[in-house]
């Protein structure tokens, strides 16, 4: 397991959309764009049950995830290959509620469906570039 540095960290703590790369059945590379978040040591996303990529991941944990900042994309860049450790409902709620409020200013996710069930996905990185 890789360990992601202090800049790295604060990179994934700022509001920038990551692109998650999964694998399709096939093989073939799906990318999805979606808000970020690290806990220090793994990359976590917030997704539905049921999406493609969601499926994806169920099926084959490896995954990539690309974030870079827009006005430095050059220097200021976190490329990780890694495998989801855990799709977990508990705190999803919560946790898109504080995305939401990093990307946008809003104390809730206004794009919550009410017939979706969120999960938080725990993305631990193998190799970070």
């Amino acid at each position: 397991m890789a360990t992601l540095s202090s800049e790295q960290i604060a990179l994934l703590k700022e509001p920038h959309i990551a692109q998650v790369v999964t694998l399709m059945a096939d093989g073939s590379p799906q990318i999805s764009p979606v808000w970020v978040d690290t806990d220090g040591t793994d990359i976590l996303i917030n997704t539905a049950l049921g999406r493609v990529k969601t499926n994806n991941m169920e099926r084959d944990p490896r995954v990539a995830v690309g974030v870079y900042d827009p006005v430095n994309s050059y220097s200021r860049v976190v490329n990780v290959r890694g495998h989801v450790s855990e799709i977990s409902e508990e705190g999803a709620d919560a946790h898109i509620d504080s995305l939401a409020k990093k990307y946008s200013g809003a104390d809730t996710y206004g794009g919550r469906n009410p017939a979706e069930t969120r999960v938080i996905i725990r993305i631990s990185p193998d190799i970070i570039t």
